[in-house]
């Protein structure tokens, strides 16, 4: 009987990948695997805290020049962090392994434009129960997508920061709103009709 020989290829598609990359707020990370991202890292105090919060999140990813689509992405939350508006709908996004409420609340969050901000509230409204307030909180600390789905841009009630799981916390948050320029006077409740 012959011994069992492994295939000479591995499975490309199963591995994780990740790129940093420099923007505005500073070093980013953004991971992939197959044709799909994976997650997004906002920037940490330097680029070995960086590369040790994506083992964190893979411990198996490995550095690589990105493909195109990710080149794209970059582009996209460099242009963001640079006060750009920046579009992120051509982005397929992996959210298999997210439970399905942070799933509905990301969706909510989709819908939220450059520039604009909602509560939590008001999230937990939309999804049917003003009661849900603590759980969109808890889904948008739990999000693999910062930027892309734009947690930074939900407040508490009367413009709170709340928190902010990414490094940096609220003050990071309220930089993120500050370039979109969220608290220009026509933005702010005060002003609002």
């Amino acid at each position: 009987m012959a011994a069992f020989s492994p295939p000479l290829y591995s499975c490309v598609m199963s591995d994780t990948f990740y790129a940093i990359f420099e923007t505005a707020l500073g070093d980013c990370a953004i991971l992939w695997r197959g044709d799909k991202a994976v997650g997004v890292l906002l920037p940490e105090t330097d680029r070995a805290r960086l590369k040790r919060s994506v083992s964190h999140r893979a411990s198996d990813a490995r550095e690589m020049a990105p493909p195109a689509f990710i080149e794209s992405l970059i582009a996209s939350v460099a242009a963001l962090a640079r006060g750009d508006d920046a579009a992120f709908d051509m982005v397929l996004l992996d959210r298999s392994a997210i439970e399905p409420f942070a799933n509905r609340v990301y969706d909510e969050l989709l819908k939220i434009r450059f520039g604009e901000t909602t509560t939590y509230g008001a999230i937990a409204q939309a999804l049917g129960d003003k009661n849900l307030s603590r759980a969109v909180g808890a889904a948008l600390g739990a999000n693999p997508f910062p930027i892309i789905i734009p947690c930074h841009r939900v407040t508490g009630a009367k413009g709170a920061m709340g928190g902010f799981s990414a490094p940096g916390g609220a003050a990071t948050k309220r930089k993120l709103l500050e370039i979109e320029g969220a608290f220009s006077a026509d933005k702010l409740p005060l002003f609002s009709a």
